[in-house]
């Protein structure tokens, strides 16, 4: 049974006034006026620098081990999200992994299209590699795109010949850009969060006119074949849900470790309300326990 705050969650986001899904800048105006006003996280230190010239942020809580790192990559549809938007989030993993995290500001469409993001990914993984993490003390994770860069990105460091990170954490992953998920139409009704029409206007800004099946933009068409050990949390209520169940499919044809985990009833990244959702702590502990079984 979902937690009585699932519902306080649901009716909030329902009420919330919609933004016109005209304009992405508008979007992501509204997403950072919505963190506008939260305080700094408590019991972590923040710390920014240049992730080989992308800007970045240690995020490092009380406790947290100095060779585990987790290489984060914010959500918001290729077109919005920051460091601001993310940092609780991140905080919290940080304490509940007891590892450091380095979130990662890359660069957003439309002014900066695909392959932009992918870049700067690798770039900051590398980073990570060079501060002195080893790679295989060293996650790469991701919220909705954030999710599917996450891929993206394991696949662009095995085909540079790069060392294979620990793991791959993946929250609500967005990896199929040109929208063909059934769950795109039956979920409609049910995610109060994720409009496909909105997706479609953030893949147009991202893809600046590419082909949507591009591997390293959606990495369902990708080859997978070589990644490390894969965790896809993706909520039942989410028009997402295809997106995260057929890559989990695609990737254990390719013999990839794929544990897929469709949590009942849950939206569209429901961790970002882990402060008020017991389910969200709870998708937190998950993703820290399969961490910690690969870098044991």
């Amino acid at each position: 049974m979902p937690s009585d705050q699932l519902k306080i969650v649901i009716d909030m986001l329902r009420a919330a006034p919609a933004v016109d899904g005209a304009d992405v800048l508008a979007m992501r105006k509204n997403m950072e006026a919505a963190v506008a006003a939260v305080p700094p996280p408590q019991g972590a230190t923040v710390t920014k620098v240049h992730a080989n010239g992308v800007p970045a942020e240690w995020i490092v809580a009380d406790g947290a081990r100095d060779d585990v790192a987790i290489v984060y990559f914010h959500g918001g549809g290729y077109v919005m999200g920051s460091l601001d938007t993310h940092r609780g989030h991140c905080a919290r993993l940080s304490r509940t992994a007891r590892a450091r995290v380095l979130s990662v500001d890359y660069r957003l469409g439309p002014e900066h299209p695909y392959p932009a993001a992918v870049e700067d990914a690798v770039a900051a993984v590398r980073f990570a590699r060079e501060s002195g993490v080893a790679p295989g003390r060293t996650a790469i994770a991701g919220d909705s795109a954030g999710g599917g860069l996450t891929l993206a990105t394991l696949v662009a460091l095995r085909d540079a010949g790069d060392p294979a990170p620990a793991a791959g954490l993946c929250i609500s992953p967005w990896t199929d850009l040109a929208l063909t998920g059934g769950t795109i139409v039956t979920k409609a009704a049910e995610d109060p969060m994720v409009r496909a029409a909105d997706l479609r206007l953030m893949a147009d800004a991202y893809l600046a006119g590419r082909d949507p099946t591009t591997p390293l933009a959606s990495p369902l068409y990708a080859d997978l074949t070589g990644l490390p050990a894969l965790l896809l949390q993706v909520g039942s209520a989410e028009i997402l849900l295809d997106d995260a169940v057929r890559v989990a499919e695609r990737a254990r044809k390719a013999g990839v470790e794929a544990e897929l985990r469709v949590w009942p009833d849950m939206i569209h990244v429901w961790h970002a309300f882990a402060d008020l959702l017991p389910e969200g702590r709870e998708a937190v502990d998950e993703m820290a326990t399969f961490l910690e079984k690969r870098v044991a």
